[in-house]
This record gives structure tokens, sequence and C-alpha cells, in this order.
């Protein structure tokens, strides 16, 4: 019997994915649910953490990239007095200390030190490759090699609640920030180490939480096709909806499709740029301005396999 293929569709899943599976163990039950032919997560979660892991179809797979650059969200719960070789709840204890009297108002104050500009250590038991090897893996037979510290930006650090042991906060950051590293960061400024007990993220810029649905929600939806399925995906642009759009006429849009660089009026003077086929009505692709004005097509979606056209 011939092998059936797979479905080309294209859009974007918000799943909120539960604690103790891997992102592409996720991933991969996912693209089976939907038979797609073409499926990617944009931002690795811990099984430890749960919550937004955007799943980029067919043609959105293009734009992904610019999901993995984008800012994020957390909130994360840290265990105070306790550090582990992993950072989170998922290692061996290494050391315990004392926690000392600690008050909303002396947290808080703790927190504002790691906002702005910081540079981390990136974790040994991180997807980093060192030599063509992972550090996870390096980890596990016990090996520790030395890191070069990463700038990252911490837009907001707010503290929710502080109970016994334990502070609960949020985090607004840049691409590549290790929460784990910045909990244990955390606790040795507050004189007592830490590690993560429990991490959800519930941003991905420009998507929020709000439109998250679950894997349970997925399998149960499932029974009713791929119809039911398809309804969920949001369309290609919207990953890069904060964009300025630029609206082209077939014939000049023909002109970019060719490989050509295009000089319109009353576009952006530089930066990427969302572009679409005013007369038929379609996103076209990323669009970037170059020095001289023009703009030239970076990444060309095609309209045959798009989810939706521009409203």
């Amino acid at each position: 019997m011939a092998k059936q293929c797979r479905r080309q569709i294209s859009g974007v899943l918000l799943l909120d994915k539960p604690s103790g599976l891997s992102s592409n163990v996720v991933l991969q039950q996912v693209k089976r649910l939907y038979f797609a032919a073409k499926a990617g997560h944009a931002g690795n979660l811990d099984p430890l953490a749960s919550g937004l892991l955007p799943i980029c179809f067919g043609e959105a797979t293009k734009v992904l990239r610019f999901l993995l650059s984008a800012d994020k969200t957390y909130h994360f719960t840290c265990h105070l007095g306790t550090t582990t070789n992993t950072g989170d709840a998922e290692g061996e204890i290494v050391q315990q200390r004392l926690v000392g009297q600690l008050s909303p108002e002396s947290v808080q104050q703790v927190l504002t030190r790691f906002i702005g500009e910081i540079q981390q250590i990136p974790p040994m038991y991180s997807a980093l490759k060192h030599q063509g090897q992972r550090l996870y893996r390096l980890a596990r037979q016990g090996i520790e090699v030395k890191r070069q510290p990463r700038d990252v930006t911490i837009r907001t650090l707010r503290l929710l609640n502080v109970k016994d042991e334990y502070i609960e906060c949020q985090v607004h950051c840049s691409k590549g920030t290790y929460v784990r590293t910045l909990a244990e960061d955390i606790g040795e400024a507050l004189g007592c180490g830490a590690h993560i007990v429990a991490l959800r993220r519930t941003e991905v810029e420009p998507y929020d939480s709000s439109k998250m649905v679950t894997l349970e929600y997925l399998h149960k939806l499932a029974e009713q096709g791929h119809a039911a399925l398809d309804a969920l995906l949001l369309p290609v642009d919207t990953v890069i909806a904060a964009w300025p759009a630029v609206c082209l006429r077939s014939e000049v849009a023909r002109y970019l499709l060719q490989g050509q660089t295009v000089l319109l009026p009353r576009v952006p003077t530089q930066g990427w740029v969302r572009l679409y086929n005013r007369d038929d009505n379609y996103f076209l692709g990323v669009g970037e301005i170059l020095h001289d004005g023009r703009i030239a097509l970076r990444r060309l979606i095609h309209s045959s396999f798009q989810h939706h056209a521009l409203q």
C-alpha cells in the first residue's frame, strides 16, 4: 500500500506545553495529530517547564527564527536555601543553607539589581554545544567546561509572592536568558542559594497566553477531524504582526519575485517589513529595507499554503 502523503498546512498553533515532557516530544505529538508535513517549535522549554510553546507549520517555519529572537515572559517559583546541580528541582542537591528573614521589600530590592543588561554564564545542563557535544551530555558524564558569559536583557523582574522559603517572580527578558541561572543568581544575592521548582512561559512576543490550547484538548479535538484542528491555527503573518506592512500592486510584486529590489514612496527607511500583494489580497512574505531605501524580498511565503490573506 502506498505511503500516505502528509498534509501541506501552514499556520501557528499556540500550545500550552505540559510539564514533564520535552518540547520535542510535544512537537512530534502535535505534528502527528495534524498529520503535518513540516513543523517546528519556537523556543525550547525544559521538561520541568510549562506554558506557551508556539508551533509553526509549513510556511510559518520560514519566519520561526523571528519568534526565537523575540522577548519572552516567565512566571517562576524559587526554593531558597537549596542549590542543585541543574538549577531546578530535577537535579541533585549540592548545597543547603539557612534562609534568613525576608520581607517583600528586601527581596524586591535584590531583584532590582538584575534589571537591565546583565551577563549570564550558561548552565552546564543546557543544549549549547562544546566541541560538537551538548553541554548537558557532558554534565551527565561529570565533565564541566568553561563557558563564556553572555549578555542578556532583563526588561522587568517583579516579585509576586514571598512565603516561607519560596518566592514567586515574573520576568520579561530578551532571547537567550536562562531563567534557571537567573534564579540561582538571585539566590546567591540573597545569601542562601536557590533553585527553580516551577517555571511557566506566558508570552513569546507578539503572542500571549490568551489563545493557548492544551495537548489534552488537541487530542479530543482530533476526533472531529483535521478541519477542527486547522481552525486553531493563526495566520503566518501574525508572527511579525508588529512590523510595518507594505502593500504592493501585482506588477511590483512580480519584480520582487524575480529577485529584483523595488523603490516605493512612503515606506520605512530601514528594518524589516511585512509584504502584501494588494491586488490579490495575500501575504507575500518578509521584506528588508536596504541602505538605499529599496525593498528586497527575504522570505517568500507561498500563497497556496497560507491560512489567510490580509484583512
